[in-house]
């Protein structure tokens, strides 16, 4: 127990890197997650074809995708790491979200997130997205 008296919700500390693939805008699309533990070990690679959507909706279905995962290994820390700048700015706050196809999308993140105790939402470059871009791509090849 800490010493204002709540228990530390027990679980472990997990860095998602998430993404969306579209060929063409809207396109046929897919969403690829993959969680790794502290260390750097892939502990789940996950990949979902979305049939056609745009790229943005593409990229907020590979964060579901990956959060959902997470809630399902009772993670208690989540890092989440993106190469979608305006996921991020969109999650942190720092834009509003005005498409009335991504409202949905990122109420359900924002929902989904309140269920795990301590986040950080960060965008990286491109090149160190790498695995989550395979697996987008993997969703709609293997379609």
């Amino acid at each position: 127990m800490s010493p204002l008296g709540s228990a530390k919700r027990p679980g472990p500390e997990l860095v998602l890197h998430s993404d969306g693939a579209s060929r063409g805008n809207p396109g046929e699309a897919g969403a690829g997650a993959v969680l790794y533990d502290k260390e750097g070990g892939e502990v789940r690679a996950l990949t979902r074809y979305l049939g056609k959507v745009t790229n943005n909706v593409a990229e907020y279905q590979g964060l579901i995708l990956g959060v959902k995962a997470a809630l399902e290994l009772e993670v208690a820390s989540l890092s989440v790491r993106l190469d979608s700048e305006l996921l991020v700015k969109q999650l942190n706050g720092q834009y509003r979200v005005k498409s009335p196809l991504l409202k949905p999308l990122f109420d359900e993140v924002k929902t989904l997130l309140q269920g795990i105790e301590q986040v950080d939402i960060i965008h990286v470059r491109r090149e160190f997205n790498k695995r989550a871009d395979e697996l987008a791509n993997q969703a709609i090849d293997r379609r």
